[in-house]
C-alpha cells in the first residue's frame, strides 16, 4: 500500500506546489484540505500515513486542528509535520511539547520537500 498524505493548508498555491512535488518525486498519494475544518473531516474518512499541517489558518488555527486530530481515533497516532513561516524560540518550545514528527519552515524548496518529508518520517522515496 502506498503512503497517503493529507496536506492541510489554506494557501492554494502553496498546497498545490507541495502536492505536485510529492506526486512528481514519490509514489505517495496526496489529498489537500484548504481549511482546518475540511482537514479534520477529511482526516476522519481515510487512513493517512502522515499529515502536513499549516499552523496559521483563518478558520481555526493549526494548534486547534492538531488537538482535534489527536483526539480522533483514526488520526490520534498519525505523524503530523507542521508547516509554518513563523518559528520563534517560544514556538519551538510549544512545538516540541506537542510531540510533532517534524517542522518544515516556509519558504521551502519545492524540489526537496518530498526528501525532507521522507527524512522526517523515515520513509523510502
Amino acid at each position: 500500500m502506498r503512503n497517503r498524505i493529507l496536506i492541510i493548508d489554506d494557501e492554494p498555491d502553496l498546497s498545490e506546489i507541495v502536492k505536485l512535488a510529492i506526486d512528481c518525486f514519490t509514489d505517495w498519494q496526496t489529498d489537500v484540505a484548504y481549511t482546518g475544518e475540511e482537514g479534520i473531516k477529511l482526516a476522519a474518512t481515510k487512513p493517512y500515513a502522515a499529515i502536513l499541517l499549516d499552523i496559521s489558518m483563518p478558520d481555526i488555527d493549526g494548534f486547534e486542528v492538531f488537538e482535534k486530530l489527536r483526539s480522533h481515533p483514526r488520526t490520534q497516532s498519525a505523524p503530523i509535520i507542521l508547516l509554518t513561516a513563523k518559528v520563534q524560540p517560544n514556538d519551538r518550545l510549544r512545538f516540541s511539547s506537542m510531540n510533532v514528527a517534524g517542522i518544515i519552515t516556509k519558504p521551502f524548496a519545492s524540489e526537496t520537500i518530498a526528501t525532507e518529508i521522507a527524512g522526517i518520517l523515515g520513509w523510502e522515496m
